[in-house]
């Protein structure tokens, strides 16, 4: 019996020994299968020849010509310089790299075949380093019939090897099965009707006919590649739903205990809930009744009141007997959430723990042990709260918060920490970065989504005015003018680098001028480099209207309320991500008053930077501002997903791809319902070694 392709060996292919064979498995590639589904990036059209009078600048070209001289030439670098001449004109190679043997190759007379990129130089049209061959009128060598294939590479891994494998997987796949893993009828109508079977689309995508449509493969937007795309989309969100099955395999307490206590937040709280709030903490009700783990994902715009709707899961759980951990990414949101749950909890006869990386020696021991016994009822923190010495004495729901700034990995750590006769705790995950609809049912795959569409009466709409820096001086008499009338003001500074240090100094650079420009005004300042004693000690006197304006880093993009706050300004806001920006804003506009937003920017701006500004001057509403994010930065950037090794497709990408979500959502539950056995085989085949979540 013929072995499937995914069961033979790269070794098994000539040329592959060793070293190759381990270089070929750090890309992840260990079958004839994983060799042909390293898709090619790009492809060159090398099927004609253009004579050396047609060559146009930034254009990839192959081309002959007979060497008139080839020179060793000392400029500012050592280069070997050969001129080509055919009927038509002359052009320059020029090798920075080269060798004897090169040099003595390069005589006069000789016939080159050339391909390469035509750059301007010194003396007209010049290719460094290009590909060449030596031609005879003798054997003269055909020019290519199909497109070139251009692969992923790494280093030491020339694109000729590429190919020879490739040409080489190809052979097999006619003598081999490849396994067509997704059931008839599972391709959406637009591409089942082009009748691409598995292995022609790869065929297609290796050895491109010479009529392919080269703009078409570039965009991706071919059918051979939409055919891939969808299983690749696919495979992923079966991984996630494996991810979830496995999850909830284990079983999680049924949180059903007296409403006492949810009873008694409410009365105390001072506002009712919105509509939104009050249907989210429903659906969220009837999980926790379930013995099936929660894996719930809430999302709400800035100041749409989460924390308010955690709190009642929390006491749901409390009241039934159990624990909960609420999870922060920043020490300053950890605080916050630790002051709301402390003002909301002890009132009501509750324990509220602290932990986080700060935190050491007897403090830290003494938290840990109320954790341990159950003397705590909630325990709010940072990463701490997972690492190894850490034990709950009966954790019963984890709530998490930003999840976008954690990794997969990092949630589900959190897991571990039930313990055994508990069964697995109930997941509540919360963010303020709403999360485009595209990016929820790829991502998100495995978590129920709820929205907080709803914003508490009385919340007005920040205007936000996007002004050149230098307007600076307008901005201050607005600054000066709104602290006179008893309001405070937010001045954000961003650097480009992610350092603490750089930004810390910056944000005490412009402290120091505003302090001298407006020697009226009372100017705190807070940034990622103080202590947290002093953070909160210049945070409380902010919130207790002792200072008119503060001074900050992007430290206070999450959890500070401060009702009184109707203006923030934000230095070379140009470098931050729209969801960045849309989060800073809502620091703003907590109270009735109307509040206003400026961003400054350093002249010139890029495209880019003014589609940015202008999407956030346009739109208060999260989501539209999350969909511009997207559309903009990508994923990896809205999501943070360098963290989670989840976002890196082969071939889909999700601006592009996004009409085949819905079909891919339908067709995955299909098949794990109808043809479970095709699961595992399709994940392994996308994402083979790269993430097997469900054995985190």
């Amino acid at each position: 019996m013929t072995q499937a392709l995914h069961q033979v060996s790269v070794n098994t292919l000539k040329g592959v020994g060793p070293r190759l064979q381990e270089k070929l498995a750090a890309l992840g590639i260990n079958s004839i299968q994983d060799l042909l589904f390293h898709l090619p990036l790009r492809y060159q059209d090398r099927t004609r020849i253009t004579p050396l009078g047609a060559l146009q600048l930034n254009t990839d070209v192959v081309f002959e010509g007979t060497v008139l001289l080839a020179d060793i030439v000392f400029g500012r670098r050592r280069s070997l310089v050969c001129r080509l001449q055919d009927n038509t004109g002359t052009t320059t190679l020029r090798f920075f790299h080269f060798n004897a043997a090169q040099k003595a190759q390069l005589t006069p007379g000789t016939k080159l075949r050339c391909y390469g990129e035509a750059r301007r130089g010194s003396g007209g049209l010049e290719f460094y380093h290009p590909e060449y061959s030596v031609i005879s009128d003798d054997a003269p060598v055909a020019v290519e019939e199909r497109l070139t294939p251009i692969y992923p590479s790494t280093e030491g891994f020339a694109q000729t090897s590429w190919r020879k494998l490739s040409d080489q997987a190809l052979h097999y796949l006619d003598s081999h099965p490849i396994n067509e893993w997704l059931p008839s009828g599972t391709l959406p109508a637009q591409l089942s009707r082009d009748h691409w079977t598995l292995a022609d689309a790869l065929r297609y995508l290796h050895h491109p006919p010479t009529d392919a449509s080269i703009s078409q493969l570039q965009d991706g937007r071919h059918p051979s590649q939409r055919r891939l795309a969808f299983e690749e989309l696919l495979a992923h969100n079966l991984a996630l739903q494996e991810l979830r099955r496995e999850t909830q395999r284990s079983g999680a307490p049924a949180l059903d205990g007296p409403k006492k206590l949810q009873k008694a937040f409410l009365d105390q709280l001072g506002f009712t809930l919105t509509g939104a709030q009050k249907r989210v903490a429903a659906e969220i009700a009837k999980d926790l009744h379930g013995h099936i783990p929660m894996l719930r994902l809430v999302q709400g715009d800035v100041g749409s009141g989460k924390t308010a709707v955690a709190a009642l899961a929390a006491l749901r759980a409390v009241s039934s007997g159990y624990q909960v951990a609420i999870m922060a990414p920043t020490e300053i949101l950890a605080e916050q959430h630790y002051q709301n749950f402390s003002q909301w909890l002890e009132p009501l006869g509750l324990n509220v723990a602290w932990l986080t990386g700060k935190l050491k020696g007897k403090a830290r021991q003494v938290q840990s042990e109320a954790i341990a016994n159950h003397g705590a009822h909630v325990a709010v923190g940072t990463h701490a709260l997972f690492q190894n010495d850490v034990e709950f004495a009966k954790l019963g729901l984890v709530i998490i918060d930003e999840q976008h700034r954690f990794g997969v990995h990092q949630r589900l750590a959190l897991k571990q920490k039930a313990a055994a006769n508990v069964g697995q705790p109930h997941q509540l995950i919360m963010t303020a970065t709403p999360i485009p609809r595209t990016l929820a049912m790829t991502a998100y795959a495995d978590l129920d989504t709820s929205i907080i569409d709803e914003l508490p009466p009385g919340r007005s709409p920040v205007n936000t005015v996007v002004l050149a820096n230098d307007r600076r001086d307008d901005v201050m008499e607005r600054l000066r003018a709104v602290c006179a009338s008893g309001q405070q003001a937010y001045w954000v500074c961003t650097l480009i680098e992610e350092s603490d240090k750089l930004q810390a100094q910056a944000a005490e650079a412009s402290w120091e001028l505003l302090k001298e420009t407006l020697p009226e005004l009372r100017v705190g300042l807070v940034h990622g480099r103080m202590k947290p004693k002093e953070k909160a000690e210049v945070m409380a006197e902010f919130k207790a209207a002792k200072l008119n304006l503060l001074v900050a880093t992007t430290v206070i993009e999450v959890g500070v309320d401060v009702p009184n706050a109707s203006l923030m300004i934000i230095e070379n806001a140009e470098r931050l991500g729209l969801a960045q920006l849309h989060q800073l804003r809502g620091r703003v506009g907590r109270g009735s008053r109307q509040s206003f937003c400026v961003l400054l920017y350093q002249s010139p701006l890029s495209r880019n930077g003014k589609q940015r500004l202008t999407a956030l001057r346009d739109s208060t509403d999260g989501f539209v501002i999350a969909e511009q994010d997207l559309q903009l930065r990508g994923p990896g950037e809205v999501l943070g997903t360098r963290q989670t090794g989840l976002m890196s497709f082969k071939i889909a990408d999700l601006q592009r791809d996004t009409d085949l979500l819905d079909d891919v959502r339908e067709q995955a539950q299909h098949i794990m319902q109808a043809h479970p056995s095709h699961v595992k085989p399709l994940i392994q085949r996308w994402l083979s070694n790269r993430t097997v979540y469900a054995s985190v």
